[in-house]
């Protein structure tokens, strides 16, 4: 009884206990994150922001949550219910699975594997069926009208974002993301949006925003022409979790443009002082820093018209992306030999 319990259920309780521990704060830091867009965004157009519920308007999320929970769920009468209720789970789930592989810190991820890329892959490219169930279960045309834009914007950008990566793992010669962030280790001379990857980190960064139906891209959400796209028929807190899942994907694709491009959990300056100061800080600040950007872009720049969105998809960042492939392949091949 001992050997079972030493060697299956302890493991397990682990095993849960490093999922919770970070489960539960990103759950916290998707409702802080609605604060923080609202605040900032506020800032940039002089206004105060919610300022009313807690010290500082802290606690609004928590106010909004609460009213959400209790507001009453309608479904439309001849929709797919089952699937109808599945989609926005769906789409909140992967984008907390995704993190499974992300590393916060040196020895501090839940699934060190090797092939921690392709996982990503893998789950990004699911993460296009909850908007396309959504909008075929709520039997309306608007709603589905905004799914099928959105699955051709995900699918559009998900390309340049796949070679994008690619060219990072030819830098690397590892799909481990551990690996690819002790590459960048030294200072910010090493990390690779100082190096020949600068203009496939602003690639991957525009396709982001897309990937996440962010601004200038939330065509799927353009209230003017679809009402609101493919949530028009939700209500309530299943209404809130595609907004959940917006947001945690948000900080999903700051944390993997870190890990890719900003050093991941090395500090910016290779001293004693600095490399003091925990890694797990020092990639939540990265974190911070890109969510930064992304609310930035959406108080700065307009609405892209569609046919301008896939243009820059497929006529400008894909062949970019692909030629930058070839020059990266030459360029380990001819001048880093070893790591070919």
């Amino acid at each position: 009884m001992q050997e079972f319990w030493v060697s299956y259920i302890l493991p397990a309780v682990f095993i849960v206990g490093k999922i919770l521990l970070l489960v539960v704060p990103l759950i916290v830091c998707v409702a802080l994150l609605t604060l923080m867009e609202r605040k900032v965004i506020a800032a940039m157009q002089l206004r105060k922001g919610p300022n009313i519920v807690g010290p500082f308007g802290l606690l609004q999320p928590f106010a909004d949550g609460l009213k959400l929970m209790f507001k009453e769920t309608l479904l439309p009468t001849h929709a797919d219910k089952i699937v109808f209720i599945i989609a926005p789970m769906l789409t909140f789930m992967l984008a907390l699975l995704g993190w499974a592989v992300i590393p916060m810190s040196d020895g501090w991820v839940i699934a060190n594997i090797n092939v921690g890329v392709l996982y990503l892959f893998a789950i990004s490219s699911l993460s296009v069926y909850g908007i396309i169930m959504a909008g075929w279960a709520s039997n309306s045309k608007y709603a589905f009208l905004g799914a099928i834009r959105s699955a051709a914007q995900m699918v559009s950008y998900e390309v340049s974002i796949g070679f994008v990566i690619v060219t990072v793992l030819l830098m690397v010669g590892s799909l481990n993301l551990s690996d690819i962030v002790n590459a960048q280790k030294g200072g910010v001379a090493h990390w690779h949006i100082f190096s020949l990857l600068f203009p496939m980190f602003i690639i991957f960064f525009v396709s982001a925003l897309a990937e996440t139906n962010r601004h200038p891209f939330d065509l799927p959400e353009a209230e003017g022409e679809l009402v609101a796209g493919y949530n028009v028929e939700y209500s309530s807190m299943i209404f809130a979790l595609f907004f959940l899942g917006e947001y945690a994907n948000m900080i999903l694709m700051s944390g993997m443009t870190s890990v890719l491009f900003l050093g991941g959990w090395w500090s910016p300056v290779d001293t004693p002082f600095f490399n003091a100061i925990p890694g797990l800080v020092w990639f939540i600040a990265k974190i911070l820093l890109m969510l930064y950007v992304f609310i930035w872009v959406r108080a700065t720049l307009p609405r892209y018209r569609y046919d301008q969105l896939m243009r820059l998809g497929w006529k400008v960042f894909l062949p970019i992306s692909l030629l930058w492939v070839v020059l990266i392949s030459a360029y380990v091949v001819y001048f880093q030999p070893g790591a070919s």
